[in-house]
C-alpha cells in the first residue's frame, strides 16, 4: 500500500534527514509520499536526501521541498539523483527556494537523462527573478517527451507570462 509521511513545518533540519535516508534505502519500506516543506533543511539536508533517492531500493514518487531553503548546490544533488538509474521520483515540488539560473541550469540536465520519470516539477521558476526565456527552453529542451503537465506547471509559475513569450518558446520545441 501507498505510504504517505506529512513532515511539513516540523521543525526539522538536515541533521534529520539521515534518519529518513534509513527509510528510503529500506527494502521493505512502504514510503512512496514524502512531504518535508517548510522546514531549514538547506542544501545540505537535499544531498544527504538525494543519496537516499539515488538507492535501488528507494521507492520515493512523490518530494515536497517547498520552503526549504535549497539554492544552486541542492539543485546540483537532485538532478544527480533524477539521473540515477532507479529513480521512480515523478512529482517534485522546489516552490519557494532560491534556486537562480544556475540552479535551474543544474536541474534540467537531470530532467534531460533518459532514467528521469519526473512528471511534475511544480513552481520551479517562480521564484526566479526577470525570467530568462533562454533558461526557460533549455529546461523544456531537456524534458524527455515534453510533457504538457511540466509545461504547463513551469509556465504557471512564470509571472507577466505573455503569448508572445510562449508562442515564441513553443515554436523552438520538436513535438511539443
Amino acid at each position: 500500500s501507498v505510504f504517505c509521511f506529512r513532515l511539513n513545518r516540523c521543525d526539522l533540519i538536515d541533521q534529520h534527514c539521515e534518519v529518513l535516508i534509513s527509510a528510503l534505502r529500506s527494502n521493505s519500506s512502504p514510503l512512496r509520499d514524502l512531504d518535508l516543506s517548510n522546514n531549514d533543511l538547506q542544501d545540505s539536508g537535499v544531498k544527504l536526501l538525494s543519496t537516499g533517492l539515488g538507492d535501488s531500493h528507494c521507492k520515493l514518487e512523490i518530494l515536497r521541498l517547498s520552503g526549504c531553503k535549497v539554492t544552486e548546490e541542492g539543485c546540483s544533488s537532485l538532478a544527480s539523483a533524477l539521473r540515477s538509474k532507479p529513480s521512480l521520483l515523478r512529482d517534485l515540488d522546489l516552490s519557494n527556494n532560491d534556486l537562480q539560473d544556475s540552479g535551474v541550469k543544474l536541474l534540467s540536465t537531470g530532467l534531460g537523462d533518459s532514467h528521469c520519470k519526473l512528471e511534475i516539477l511544480r513552481s520551479v521558476l517562480l521564484d526566479i527573478p526577470h525570467c530568462k526565456l533562454e533558461i526557460l527552453r533549455s529546461l523544456l529542451l531537456g524534458i524527455p517527451n515534453c510533457k504538457l503537465e511540466i509545461l504547463r506547471s513551469v509556465l504557471l509559475g512564470i509571472p507577466h507570462c505573455k503569448l508572445e513569450i510562449l508562442r515564441s518558446l513553443l515554436l523552438g520545441i520538436p513535438h511539443c
